[in-house]
């Protein structure tokens, strides 16, 4: 994933910033508690394709 990329994208529901999990390929957003995936190296910034994260699944971040 291209870190300029990475600087630019923010969550398209809140506009916070996310972390990148490169062994997931997804990016994640804290505050809505979402995962969106990376495919072929492009983000699907959709919110109704991310994943929901679980509680434990953010207290890891």
């Amino acid at each position: 994933m291209d870190a300029k990329l990475l600087e630019i994208l923010v969550c398209p529901l809140c506009k916070s910033p996310l972390v990148y999990r490169k062994a997931e390929q997804e990016l994640i957003c804290k505050a809505d508690k979402l995962a969106y995936v990376i495919k072929d190296g492009i983000p699907v910034m959709l919110a109704d394709e991310a994943r929901k994260l679980t509680d434990d699944e953010i207290a890891k971040l």
